[in-house]
């Protein structure tokens, strides 16, 4: 028996605040990359975690953020702890790959082409590895075709997004390049529920209590660890806008520069360099010679 599919049992509701959601972790965590580039190498390594945790927190709270709104009109739906956090842990460590690569290697083809497409394998990623976190009485079959359109928009969009950090500078490219991750993360997840089929196997008759039949955690218990993620961004994006707000516009602050490229300073040579006196300013020159001949 194949299930009623309902993704959006709220409307617009989800579907926006899930967009708002990966658009808000999406800006922190590009600008923390476009910060890295202007900071030394010491403190790169801290901006480019802060930019992966920031990004996969956001894709992982927007992915259950809109799973809200998908029920099965036949079956309840409760989630699995270990695989539901084990997708934000993927999430995390794939994006902070892509992320470390474009900071470090800058905005070259193959830098960008590596990094883009393991940040959008990290995306797609979290998301079947959050469906298959789903419990209930049903098998899931995907349409292939549409899976791999979906692993390609993340890739395609999530490449852009870093190279609108890595090169564009001023807020509104900022504004932009979340935007373009927030719709990578979007599309990829309404693209591969559009590739989702559910085939029922209920039993014949349901017991009163669902945990019988489907062992995990309802979503009204995954609420509360959702919405740490939303806090945590905005607390960050606080702290970031109040003490360094280069990190907003992508330019570099007014502090020291990086150790790694020195400022060159001008040579200069020893008094008694007896070519010394031969590269002097022709008119210095003739001055003194001017004068030693009117002496």
């Amino acid at each position: 028996m194949q299930g009623t599919v309902d993704g959006f049992t709220y409307g617009l509701v989800t579907p926006v605040a899930a967009f708002l959601m990966a658009a808000l972790g999406a800006a922190l965590g590009l600008r923390c990359t476009t910060r890295s580039l202007h900071a030394t190498r010491s403190c790169r390594v801290g901006w480019l975690a802060l930019g992966s945790l920031s990004i996969g927190s956001g894709v992982w709270t927007m992915h259950f953020v809109a799973m809200t709104g998908f029920t099965v009109q036949e079956a309840p739906i409760s989630y699995d702890k270990p695989l539901t956090f084990a997708g934000l842990a993927v999430a995390v460590v794939m994006i902070g790959i892509g992320i470390f690569i474009v900071g470090y290697r800058g905005a070259t083809r193959m830098a960008l082409i590596t990094g883009g497409t393991i940040t959008g394998l990290g995306i797609a990623s979290m998301h079947y590895l959050g469906m298959a976190g789903m419990r209930m009485a049903a098998r899931f079959a995907y349409d292939m075709p549409l899976v791999v359109l979906s692993v390609l928009i993340a890739g395609c969009a999530a490449t852009g997004a870093l190279w609108a950090a890595v090169t564009l500078r001023g807020a509104l490219s900022g504004l932009g390049a979340s935007v373009l991750m927030a719709v990578a993360v979007t599309g990829m997840h309404y693209t591969g529920m559009a590739a989702l089929d559910v085939h029922l196997h209920l039993p014949p008759t349901l017991p009163s209590d669902l945990s019988a039949v489907l062992p995990g955690d309802r979503p009204a218990e995954m609420i509360g660890p959702m919405l740490v993620g939303p806090g945590c961004f905005l607390l960050l994006a606080a702290v970031v806008l109040l003490f360094d707000p280069g990190a907003v516009t992508g330019e570099p602050g007014r502090g020291p520069r990086p150790r790694d490229h020195p400022v060159p300073q001008a040579r200069r040579r020893p008094r008694n360099d007896p070519h010394a006196r031969d590269r002097r300013p022709r008119s210095s020159a003739r001055e003194g010679a001017g004068r030693a001949r009117y002496r």
